[in-house]
């Protein structure tokens, strides 16, 4: 039997955002020319706009639109993690396995909703949003 509130479910996509709108802070920006810039840049771009699909998910979402937008999350880091992953090796790793513990404890969350689970979410989220910074701060002399 459950024993989570109602509100529980409210900040559920309301933490994850929260945590992972900082990621679109971390990758905006390029002043670089598109021609100059190595292909991973757009793969970049392309995890902000994922990410910025985070910012928008409300309450009524609950935990499938929550599920359904890190999947988006999850095939634009994959993207830009195989993208980079030659040239920022552990980097790219560290992108990889933060969204896939990211995908587990979203997974978690769906089967057995628990404050426990939403804590798991929320740890995992900022994981991610620390591997995204630091992979995005390593291209930013290839893509501005």
């Amino acid at each position: 039997m459950s024993t989570h509130r109602r509100g529980d479910w409210a900040r559920i996509p309301l933490a994850f955002a929260a945590v992972v709108a900082l990621v679109v802070v971390a990758a905006c920006g390029s002043s670089s020319s598109a021609s100059s810039r190595p292909a991973y840049c757009s793969e970049r771009t392309g995890l902000q706009n994922s990410v910025k699909g985070l910012t928008g998910l409300n309450a009524s979402a609950g935990v499938s639109g929550l599920e359904a937008q890190v999947n988006k999350v999850k095939t634009s880091a994959n993207r830009l993690a195989n993208a980079t992953k030659s040239d920022f090796p552990s980097q790219s790793s560290a992108l990889n396995s933060s969204i896939t513990a990211l995908d587990n404890s979203v997974r978690s969350l769906a089967a057995s909703p628990s404050a426990a689970n939403i804590g798991n979410v929320t740890k995992d989220a900022a994981n991610v949003l620390t591997a995204a910074r630091n992979l995005v701060n390593a291209t930013n002399a290839k893509c501005g």
